[in-house]
């Protein structure tokens, strides 16, 4: 079947194009090998949220919650067993995509949200995930607070493939790079003859939430209304060129010279939240090698409908910059807007994971 042309003409840019959703209804149906073969897509994304919304709208479920309902086996084993099913048999619809491009081909599984805070059990769910679904494409995806950022690095010491999500700052984000780079040069200190093969990361950064909290600031303010709606491309530009600069270090050379992958910058939460921007905009303002644009499905068929490119990511710093330091001279204090992001982010994930439970618990009552 034969690409769409704007989505074909994304991924010559650079940009991935990769799926920000997942249900057992759209592999059983074909959707997804459609979304492939006809739009470009060559990886995946998952987040409590899109399973709360899969599993408790299908009855595709029915047969296995059955089964784990008579076994008497937890809500947390039967949620897993479940999650890992849709992912395993998605990595598998994408193992060609994987072995043609060496990088992609990836479906991403988060470990508990509310784990966030804790290193040690966020790393142990992390191996037991990577364990569980036991397939070379897939991405553990690892939130980007604080207390994670040391099981990014042991994950990556052990040869788990991160996606850490949750980042909104620069300067998170460069912890983060770090964090992946450390991880590298952990597994080679315990070992010098280690394979860096197959090892992948990316970093989950996120754009259309930025906008949203620093339009209601600046609106609070009375600030110039023509500076809404630019912070979170100006904002995930930045993140690009700090991607360059770490990624063209020495310290990362040295890396690179023995098989070492870059981590690539992913740009997440990428749908329009204010219907007065055009509906495309994070996905044509976004335009960079080397990256990956996660993207709900309505937004993947605007793009193929009606997106045009912008102007690549790497000609706009200075542009970038004057946004972010306009905005801050407005009276926004950035540092909050990202700590708060951050910390409803997490929350919401967490609300999502203990409906996703509740769902899940009643109906294995229901089919005891």
């Amino acid at each position: 079947m034969a690409q769409n042309e704007n989505l074909a003409q994304l991924s010559k840019a650079g940009v991935a194009v990769w799926l920000d959703d997942l249900s057992r209804d759209r592999i059983r149906s074909g959707n997804l090998q459609q979304l492939v073969d006809e739009h470009s897509v060559v990886g995946v994304t998952t987040n409590p949220s899109i399973f709360a919304a899969a599993i408790s709208g299908s009855k595709s479920y029915d047969d296995q919650l059955h089964a784990l309902a008579v076994r008497k086996v937890s809500v947390e084993e039967a949620l897993r067993t479940i999650t890992a099913a849709d992912v395993r048999d998605a990595c598998d619809l994408l193992a060609p995509v994987a072995a043609a491009t060496g990088r992609d081909g990836r479906v991403s599984l988060e470990v508990a949200p509310g784990l966030a805070h804790d290193e040690d059990a966020t790393a142990a769910e992390a191996a037991h995930l990577w364990w569980l679904v036991d397939r070379p494409n897939l991405f553990i995806k690892i939130p980007a607070t604080l207390a994670s950022l040391p099981a990014i690095t042991t994950s990556i010491a052990k040869g788990i493939s991160v996606n850490v999500t949750l980042i909104f700052s620069i300067e998170r984000y460069k912890a983060v790079m770090d964090a992946y780079i450390s991880g590298l040069e952990q597994r080679l200190a315990e070992d010098p003859e280690a394979s860096f093969d197959g090892i992948e990361s990316v970093a989950s950064f996120f754009v259309s939430r930025v906008d949203t909290e620093i339009d209601k600031r600046l609106d609070a303010s009375g600030a110039d209304a023509s500076l809404k709606g630019k912070a979170g491309v100006a904002n995930a530009q930045l993140a690009y060129q700090a991607y360059e600069e770490v990624f063209s270090s020495d310290r990362w050379k040295a890396l690179e010279a023995k098989g070492a992958s870059k981590q690539r910058p992913l740009w997440a939460s990428t749908g329009v939240k204010n219907p007065e921007y055009s509906d495309t905009l994070y996905l044509s303002e976004l335009i960079a090698p080397d990256t990956v644009n996660t993207m709900p499905e309505k937004t993947m068929q605007a793009y193929a409908d009606h997106g045009q490119a912008g102007t690549s990511v790497q000609s706009s710093y200075a542009d970038a910059e004057k946004v972010m330091a306009d905005v801050a001279a407005a009276g926004v204090d950035l540092d909050d807007v990202f700590r708060v992001l951050e910390e409803e982010a997490v929350q919401k994930f967490v609300d999502a994971w203990d409906e996703l439970t509740g769902s899940v618990q009643e109906q294995l009552q229901d089919k005891a």
